[in-house]
């Protein structure tokens, strides 16, 4: 969404910025990446959530007080004309789209469309992106495919002919990828970062995932970015030991968004379950191994990335094979975040 706000910016559109407060560390770091002010209205100023139960009590209280504190929260000059933008499908998505829905105005949902047609995998995202397509009129979609998907969908469809996330890759300099690999590594490195609750919610779910991570140890040295809410779960299911004991696996701790994407691009390959991360490696021709079991998004399957399905002779032949995985870097057309912003420019 960084990118979004930068356009609506520069192009004096006014917007009031509502923080859910989830992750009040990463989103200030993104705000100084990306040089925008603080949030106008925080929904939440406490300890970052990483638990279900806390993020389905921060859900309830969010919406109730929303509800009770309609202009406080969307201002004393909101009126039902103005849009409520929304993005991707996490349960603050949901929150975001049911309290614009309930303030009787109208909810933009930006990454629409995506669907993996499993509502367990992944769970509860797919669950949640089927319900802000009910509740959302104005759809901004990365491709033909996801407009395909909202087919059976009331509201206005958007072809951005890519994602905003494009939008910020383009932000990050390559001038410091040397320093910071060599801040963290000694020669070729691969990346693993996981936090999907579908991988950490259960011992045997975080067992496998840890296993699997082992056997591309036995060939590459890596760097384990670790997330709070993996960090927890591996703690609390005894595994945190067993990982740092690996003398090819390296933990560091979570990275801004621009320092990130650096290290990512000086890596050998990711190892990831997330979706953004998909794409991103996509956009970069970068060798991926995906750690699910399925997924909502077609870029760079078969080509960059590689489903793993949890096999374990999968993974292996991309140990070996990973090379054969680069692609160039992708060139985009149109900005994606500025078809937002000018779309947006009508409310």
């Amino acid at each position: 969404m960084a990118p979004i706000l930068c356009q609506l910016r520069d192009k004096n559109i006014p917007y009031r910025y509502i923080s859910t407060g989830q992750h009040n560390d990463t989103m200030s770091e993104i705000l100084t990446n990306f040089g925008l002010p603080e949030p106008d209205f925080y929904l939440y100023r406490g300890r970052d959530i990483t638990s279900i139960s806390s993020m389905l009590f921060w859900s309830v209280r969010v919406l109730v007080f929303s509800v009770l504190n309609n202009k406080k929260v969307f201002g004393s000059g909101s009126s039902k004309q103005d849009i409520v933008l929304v993005h991707g499908d996490t349960v603050s998505t949901l929150v975001g789209a049911l309290m614009g829905r309930l303030a009787g105005m109208h909810v933009g949902h930006v990454e629409s469309g995506l669907r993996s047609f499993d509502y367990f995998n992944p769970f509860p995202e797919e669950l949640t992106r089927v319900a802000v397509f009910r509740l959302a009129n104005v759809f901004f979609c990365q491709d033909e495919k996801a407009i395909a998907n909202l087919s059976g969908v009331k509201g206005e469809k958007v072809n951005l002919f890519g994602n905003t996330l494009y939008d910020s890759l383009a932000s990050v300099s390559d001038s410091e990828n040397d320093s910071l690999s060599a801040e963290f590594a000694d020669g070729a490195f691969g990346i693993v970062t996981l936090h999907r609750y579908e991988n950490i919610g259960s011992l045997a779910s975080l067992e496998r995932v840890v296993r699997l991570v082992e056997v591309i140890a036995r060939k590459h040295r890596l760097l384990f970015v670790m997330h709070k809410p993996t960090e927890k779960a591996l703690k609390k299911f005894g595994l945190l030991d067993r990982v740092k004991a690996n003398k090819n696996i390296k933990i560091i701790p979570r990275l801004d968004y621009f320092r990130f994407i650096r290290l990512m691009k000086a890596a050998e390959f990711v190892v990831s379950d997330g979706g953004s991360n998909q794409e991103e490696c996509s956009y970069m021709g970068k060798p991926l191994l995906l750690l699910r079991k399925a997924t909502e998004r077609q870029e760079g399957i078969g080509q960059n990335c590689i489903l793993s399905c949890y096999v374990e002779s999968v993974v292996e032949d991309f140990c070996k094979n990973y090379k054969d995985y680069r692609r160039p870097e992708l060139q985009s057309g149109p900005s994606p975040s500025e078809v937002v912003a000018n779309a947006l420019s009508t409310y």
